[in-house]
């Protein structure tokens, strides 16, 4: 392939149309709302939620909301590619085009990223309630104390085929599963209602470490005891899916999952976009191909990650 078969325009043609087709990790959508934003910075606004309706007793009872705000301020993201002319010209096996695409499929990993961190870090970053993300001791308005981060004894529970905090069985992966969805569902609200009772889709997400046990825990029980039946009768009323996340384990989360609702109107993270993403081009002609004899292509994002509703969330760590 000569260097006139490989043209600015081929290039960025090849990169969006790979960041169209590969959508980077598929839990994203699910975790997290996404704003877009047209300022350095957006304020977010969380109103406690609306009264319940009530016994019409000597009038109406007319109640406000108490209102908590944040800042989510955009950061600006770039990777830049730097290509020699002379690779360009002498391409004949399509490396080029596996560079660029490449590059387009980090780009779609950035959310990843940039959500898994947020998770990670949920134990000892504040959210909109002042708590941390992850905390034993979250409190609004009439809800009373909840907590979205609880420890899991393996020996407490009937079955209890593995005994390993790192390694747990099927059977452990069941019963934390299931554990882990009824206190999501359990949450209350500020006004001291319900905010999950209409939950019905969830996913773990689990350290690589975790992959075996938690994959075959969703799938139909082959034997039935206490673990996977709790799990069957979950599994009738609830979608559960599982999402595998490397960069769990890069974090060292070798003994705890995450659980998420996913169904909510709005989630447990937040996602915000000043400007989508660009492919900008130091090519053909250009002053840096004159001092180098290389191109350039380098991609821009201004985007930011927080945290959502603390409520759709829990950390479940195996003791």
């Amino acid at each position: 392939m000569g260097m006139d078969k490989i043209t600015e325009r081929q290039i960025v043609g090849w990169f969006f149309k790979e960041l169209d087709q590969d959508v980077g990790a598929d839990w994203v959508s699910g975790l997290s709302n996404y704003f877009t934003s047209d300022q350095a910075s957006e304020e977010y606004a969380w109103l406690g939620q609306t009264p319940a309706l009530r016994e019409w007793i000597g009038g109406r009872n007319a109640k406000g909301v108490r209102e908590t705000s944040y800042t989510i301020s955009n950061v600006h993201y770039e990777a830049t590619l730097d290509m020699l002319v002379r690779d360009l010209r002498r391409d004949k096996t399509g490396q080029a085009m596996i560079r660029i695409q490449e590059l387009a499929q980090r780009t779609n990993a950035h959310w990843a990223k940039l959500l898994s961190a947020l998770i990670v870090a949920g134990e000892a970053t504040d959210c909109y309630d002042g708590q941390y993300f992850f905390d034993t001791d979250h409190s609004e308005g009439d809800s009373g104390t909840q907590s979205n981060d609880v420890g899991h004894t393996l020996a407490s529970y009937p079955v209890n085929k593995s005994g390993s905090t790192t390694a747990p069985s099927v059977e452990d992966m069941q019963m934390a599963f299931a554990r882990a969805i009824g206190l999501i569902t359990s949450f209350l609200d500020d006004q001291g209602e319900p905010m999950n009772e209409n939950a019905t889709s969830f996913l773990a997400m689990v350290p690589v470490s975790y992959m075996h046990s938690a994959l075959q825990a969703i799938q139909t029980p082959t034997q039935q005891d206490s673990a996977q039946n709790a799990l069957v009768a979950m599994k009738q009323k609830f979608k559960i899916e599982v999402a595998v996340n490397p960069r769990l384990d890069a974090a060292s989360w070798t003994t705890k999952f995450a659980m998420f609702r996913t169904d909510g109107a709005m989630k447990a993270l937040v996602r915000q976009e000043e400007m989508a993403v660009d492919l900008k081009v130091k090519g053909y002609g250009s002053e840096y191909e004159f001092d180098n004899d290389a191109h350039q292509y380098g991609v821009d994002a201004w985007r930011a990650v927080d945290y959502g509703y603390w409520q759709n969330a829990c950390l479940l760590t195996f003791a």
